[in-house]
């Protein structure tokens, strides 16, 4: 512990370079991120053209998200041991060929398997928190993770710009060649612009089955479903809503992908705001309240349309219940801000208690995360193929998210004042 302290910076301002590196791998992570969610818009032209079901529909978006959930863990204790500079710019590399590859792709399967090479964009997310942290004094480090996490809004960029690239084009196939070359020249400016400090690399001297054994620690356990709501529930709405759009309203790509991204959008930008808060607030009470605010939006956005007679005195009444797309969009706006406070909240708690192996939890808490939103989507895709209801996504995160309000109640002790370290303390 003492030697994670002693390589931290005394204050923010006392190295430039902190926000030189904040800055690039911000940047670099929207567009890892941007690529990540690429098949929830190329999703919607591919199910027309391979004739899918809706759970093949979310197989195939959520492939990317598989690898990205897995990779998390290694990648992590690599930013670990090696530093996060190196590791980002190669988690980068090695997905421009395979992103590239996707416009040439003809069957279902192709599209699996290089999707399962594209998703290690995705994994940037455990390089990227740990690289950023260290550059900042604790007192710092959740808006500071905020502000990298930020970068999840790359999902609101792949709604604004697939589309467009799909109706310039008239092909989905620009939109896999456009984005190979945007990771490349990514690739590039963050190893131009960002920096190292050796002295980070020895935050850890825990070998890789020590770090492993975060695995043990029920606050490792319980910080992780709490990201598989707001994280993983994210990604996987973020994943299935354009094509929701199109098959519950009727709307076409582009507007289906522009109301899409009034969730994606605050959903990543305003994780920042999430980091504030946790700092200001305390991770325990900021997290609190994102819970009941995501179960109270669920439970509405959970009820079907629905038609119902009742026999009155003189005759029948017949009712209509349905949710129309603007309360829908508003209801989900509402979500993406509570998701976004929430996944810089939970990070709080692991930055507060795990600062000499940041890079290992923060890996594990990300695969939580990302196993999450690979299988929620197609989970979604099941009910709607098993059911024909389409609100049964949101009553599976309602569910999914009392489970996380019982967690908390049972396994905290209600923090007096509020800090974040006695908050975080209970376990």
């Amino acid at each position: 512990m003492s030697v994670a302290r002693a390589a931290l910076p005394t204050t923010a301002s006392t190295d430039t370079r902190a926000w030189r590196v904040l800055g690039a791998s911000t940047f670099a992570f929207t567009i890892c991120f941007a690529v990540w969610m690429v098949f929830a818009i190329l999703g919607i032209p591919l199910k027309k053209q391979l004739h899918l079901s809706d759970t093949e529909f979310g197989l195939i978006a959520a492939m990317p998200v598989l690898t990205g959930s897995l990779a998390r863990v290694p990648l992590g204790i690599w930013t670990d041991r090696f530093g996060g500079r190196t590791v980002f710019f190669w988690t980068m590399a090695v997905t421009i060929v395979p992103i590239w590859l996707v416009a040439y792709a003809t069957e279902l399967w192709q599209f699996l398997v290089l999707g399962l090479f594209v998703g290690f964009a995705g994994a940037s997310f455990s390089v990227g928190t740990p690289y950023v942290a260290r550059w900042f004094p604790k007192s710092r480090q959740g808006f500071a993770m905020g502000i990298f996490g930020a970068g999840n809004s790359g999902a609101a960029l792949t709604k604004f710009v697939a589309p467009v690239l799909i109706m310039a084009a008239g092909t989905w196939t620009i939109v896999p060649k456009v984005y190979s070359v945007a990771m490349l020249v990514t690739a590039l400016v963050f190893w131009l612009v960002s920096a190292s400090n050796p002295a980070h690399r020895s935050a850890s001297t825990q070998g890789f089955v020590a770090q492993l054994a975060v695995l043990k620690d029920r606050r490792v356990l319980r910080y992780a479903q709490f990201y598989s709501v707001v994280f993983g529930g994210y990604v996987g709405l973020a994943l299935w809503m354009p094509q929701y759009y199109v098959n519950q309203y009727g709307y076409g790509i582009e507007r289906a992908a522009f109301l899409a991204a009034c969730f994606s959008l605050p959903g990543g930008v305003l994780r920042a705001l999430g980091g504030w808060m946790s700092d200001r607030f305390g991770a325990y009470r900021t997290t609190w309240i994102v819970m009941w605010v995501a179960l109270a939006c669920f439970f509405l956005l959970s009820y079907p349309v629905t038609d119902f007679v009742v026999r009155a005195k003189d005759g029948p009444l017949t009712f209509h219940i349905a949710m129309g797309p603007v309360t829908y969009t508003a209801l989900m706006f509402v979500v993406g801000v509570a998701m976004a406070v929430g996944k810089a909240s939970v990070f709080k708690f692991v930055s507060d208690e795990f600062a000499a192996n940041i890079g290992a939890v923060s890996g594990v808490v990300g695969l939580a995360g990302g196993l999450a939103g690979f299988l929620l989507p197609i989970f979604f895709g099941m009910l709607v193929d098993l059911t024909g209801v389409r609100t049964t996504c949101f009553m599976l995160m309602f569910g999914a998210t009392a489970i996380s309000l019982i967690w908390m109640h049972f396994t905290f002790e209600r923090p007096r004042n509020e800090s974040p370290e006695l908050a975080a303390s209970a376990h």
